[in-house]
């Protein structure tokens, strides 16, 4: 059996969904084309931990004024708060919003369209996730 599972097109994937995704959970290569592009099916929750371990998340967390300030340099995203958790919490809204911006609008923006990463990261982490690689870069 071959590890990789390729389908060439959509019908042949369609028709062998669940080959597809048994390769994808298992961590096989799993693809198929769609006229002149090739998708790539991914188990959501090893795609996660592999994007939290090479998109470092690179928060700064200050205390400034009787709160806290969080911010990603060069991600347009920040939050303010009178906690550290607050501001942490507020932070994981902010990237939230940000993600809904840049699949809405931002995505194609030359200052935001490398942020795909970031997004994917985003979308497949729920609120304990982000809290968490967020909190990383600042210990």
């Amino acid at each position: 059996m071959n590890a990789s599972v390729h389908f060439d097109t959509y019908s042949d994937a369609r028709n062998n969904l669940k080959q597809l995704f048994d390769a994808a959970g298992q961590g096989r290569v799993a693809t198929m084309r769609r006229d002149d592009s090739t998708a790539v099916v991914v188990d959501a929750g090893r795609m996660r931990h592999f994007l939290a371990s090479v998109v470092p998340s690179r928060a700064e967390v200050v205390a400034e004024d009787g709160g806290w300030s969080v911010f990603i340099p060069g991600i347009p995203v920040a939050a303010d708060a009178v906690s550290f958790d607050d501001a942490i919490e507020d932070m994981v809204d902010a990237l939230r919003e940000y993600s809904a911006d840049w699949q809405d609008r931002l995505r194609d923006a030359p200052n935001h369209r490398d942020n795909w990463g970031l997004v994917q990261l985003i979308e497949l982490s729920d609120d304990d996730e982000l809290r968490a690689w967020l909190v990383s870069s600042t210990q």
